[in-house]
């Protein structure tokens, strides 16, 4: 049994401001000194870079983490977050969409409302009121009636008016039965600057961050009853679920072969090999991970090493394989392209039939070319932006035998990106997508696996065990 107090912060819409009230309270809380657990519903990868600054005025160092049910799957959503939370005074989800809203055409799949019930975690909804007096109610009544099973504990007011509004927010919200939490009034003190894939991640204005993160949680603390949202939190029953744990290597498998030392006394003790090092892009211009990987690299053997391919014209010393994650290389084009002496390392270490993983960012970063500037060059493709988002969660299937994944793996993943390549698989593609429509799509050869598809390796962790094994060869 998990006994965390928690909440849900959720909304009737997207821009009610879910975010900005998830990442104050986080900050106000960890500021009197709680151990918050930061948690984000889907699969977004920037706020969760918000959501890391917020909590570490407490000193917790806890990364934010995503809690997705259509990419890690329902069962693992209790798990991921007993994991994520454990040891903390109060674990913060800050939901996604509507309260409602999940995966298009699959019900309640991925909707904050499924992650609030599966999590038994009491909801706060954050409504925009800066339009509505009375109608408020009836809004948080729909709202809070529609599924029993979501349990609305508390109502945060966002850019209300004045004095006079919130008076009459308040008395119509008398006769819903839920209870005001928190009042915000309207303000563009605190902003946070955005672009073509939502807000410009944390790593990329860290200082500017910083005091806004300070100014957020002064309003939200100055505006809501936090008293009030942790005896809510601590109303939370016990989650009957054992934590998810990233040490999934099975007995026999050949790392673990390979790390034995004979406890035979008569027998000379084999010297335990190195463990592979694992390059990790990192920097502003590859943001996006999920701590879940770096953990199970970790677990199954690899010393995993970051570096940024913007300042650093080497890969870590002795780089057995590289994993380059998402962001934003469009931005960073020239940057990137300027450091001729990484892009060369990097396709050595490519050419060289080492393993490498790359999602997105990373598979334009080994493109030819994107935006008409010299990339590594370890694919024959070229990138460049387009004036079209394509967005939403994927299904497919392993074309054939990689680094990363076996003939006939089947994940879910999620894309998320304003640029194309051309073209968009090579003659050995990484995946075949079987929904929502049917196409070949990225890269596999030599050791390279390079796709635009997101995916989550807590769901399928002998991914992160192959890749290992490839690079300890």
């Amino acid at each position: 049994m998990v006994s965390v107090p928690r909440l849900v912060i959720a909304a009737p819409s997207s821009g009610s401001g879910k975010t900005t009230v998830a990442t104050g309270l986080m900050a106000a809380f960890a500021e009197r000194g709680l151990a918050v657990s930061p948690h984000k519903v889907g699969p977004d990868y920037i706020d969760p870079g918000y959501h890391t600054l917020a909590v570490s005025a407490g000193g917790s160092g806890r990364p934010g983490r995503n809690l997705d049910a259509y990419m890690s799957g329902t069962a693992l959503i209790g798990p991921l977050f007993a994991h994520g939370a454990a040891g903390c005074d109060l674990a913060i989800v800050e939901g996604v969409m509507g309260l409602y809203d999940g995966a298009s055409g699959q019900g309640e799949l991925a909707s904050t409302a499924q992650v609030s019930k599966l999590l038994r975690a009491p909801v706060v909804l954050v409504v925009d009121a800066s339009s509505q007096s009375r109608s408020v109610a009836a809004l948080v009544h729909g709202f809070a009636s529609w599924d029993p099973e979501v349990r609305i504990g508390g109502v945060i007011l966002n850019k209300v008016a004045s004095d006079r509004h919130e008076l009459l927010l308040r008395e119509a919200l008398d006769e819903s039965g839920v209870p005001v939490m928190g009042v915000l009034r309207r303000t563009e003190h605190v902003s946070t600057p955005s672009r073509h894939l939502g807000l410009v991640p944390v790593a990329e204005r860290r200082a500017d961050a910083v005091g806004s993160m300070r100014e957020l949680a002064g309003r939200v603390r100055d505006g809501c009853d936090l008293e009030a949202l942790l005896g809510l939190a601590r109303s939370a029953p016990a989650l009957d679920v054992t934590a998810w744990a990233p040490e999934v290597e099975p007995v026999g498998s050949r790392l673990s072969q390979l790390h034995q030392v004979s406890q035979v006394s008569l027998v000379p003790q084999v010297p335990r090999p190195s463990r592979p090092v694992v390059a990790v892009a990192a920097g502003s211009a590859f943001t996006f991970s999920y701590a879940e990987h770096t953990e199970l690299l970790t677990a199954v053997g690899a010393d995993v090493v970051p570096f940024d391919p913007l300042r650093d014209e080497q890969l870590p010393d002795g780089a057995r394989g590289l994993v380059i994650g998402g962001g934003f290389p469009e931005v960073y084009a020239p940057e990137l392209s300027a450091n001729e002496q990484l892009r060369k390392a990097v396709a050595e270490l490519a050419h060289s039939g080492a393993p490498v993983a790359a999602e997105c960012a990373g598979l334009l970063y080994l493109a030819r070319s994107l935006d008409g500037k010299p990339m590594c060059g370890v694919l024959d493709a070229d990138g460049r932006m387009s004036g079209r988002l394509t967005l939403g969660y994927r299904e497919a299937v392993a074309v054939g035998d990689s680094a990363l994944a076996g003939a006939g793996t089947r994940v879910r993943g999620h894309e998320f990106h304003r640029t194309v390549l051309e073209p968009g698989a090579g003659a050995a593609p990484a995946w075949g997508v079987v929904h929502p429509e049917r196409r070949l799509e990225g890269f596999v050869q030599h050791g390279v696996h390079a796709s635009y598809l997101h995916t989550h390796w807590a769901a399928t962790p002998l991914m992160a065990r192959r890749f290992v094994e490839r690079c300890a060869g």
